[in-house]
Formats: structure tokens, C-alpha cells, sequence
């Protein structure tokens, strides 16, 4: 089992809106190379923080409304949601430990 779920605008609501803890949506595309780069981090956060981060992916090349919702011009794109509210964000490749800072401070939680 993956432990990042893939949404859809269809699904969104309930695994990220209605999460009982705080997220990271993150929204990328297939054709995208840096996307490919965040992927081995986003899930490696994923299975770290299990229990205590939801993480989630969106394809915004198959959900557009949700790229147009949170003002997506770029990907890859991570927003960090708490309550239903993006608390923060963060554009382009990042390293581990920058990844974590973000983590600790938009939502509280360390490595």
C-alpha cells in the first residue's frame, strides 16, 4: 500500500478537507521532471509522519479545478493543510531538511 493517496477532485473534500490531521496535497504532473524528483521525498515524509500527516497527490493535468482553486501557476506544488486551510505552501524541488522546516513550521511537526 502507498502511503500517499492520490485524489481527485471528486475525493478531495473528504481526504483532505475533512482530514482529522493536517496535510500535504502535493500537485504535480505527469510530464513533470521535478515532480519526479519530489516524489522519493514526498513519500519518504509520507511513511516518517504516518499517523500524524495525511499526505496526498493530485494530478493537475486530470483535476484543473483544483490547480485553479489554490492558484497553482507551477508544479510541483505542496500545500500544507490544517483544518481545511492552507496554513503554508511551498514551489519547486525542495531538500529533506528544508522539506521538514516547512513541516515543523506550518504544521507543527518535526522529523
Amino acid at each position: 500500500m502507498r502511503p500517499v493517496v492520490d485524489v481527485t477532485e471528486a475525493t478531495f473534500a473528504d481526504e483532505v478537507l475533512r482530514s482529522e490531521v493536517p496535510v500535504v496535497l502535493d500537485l504535480w504532473a505527469d510530464w513533470c521532471e521535478p515532480c519526479k524528483l519530489m516524489d522519493p521525498l514526498v513519500e519518504e515524509v509520507a511513511r516518517a509522519a504516518c499517523g500524524r500527516l495525511k499526505v496526498c497527490r493530485v494530478d493537475v493535468a486530470s483535476n484543473p479545478r483544483l490547480a485553479t482553486r489554490y492558484h497553482v501557476m507551477s508544479v510541483p506544488t505542496l500545500l500544507f493543510i490544517k483544518s481545511g486551510e492552507v496554513v503554508g505552501q511551498h514551489q519547486g524541488t525542495a531538500r529533506r531538511d528544508e522539506l521538514w522546516r516547512k513541516l515543523e513550521n506550518h504544521l507543527g511537526l518535526s522529523a
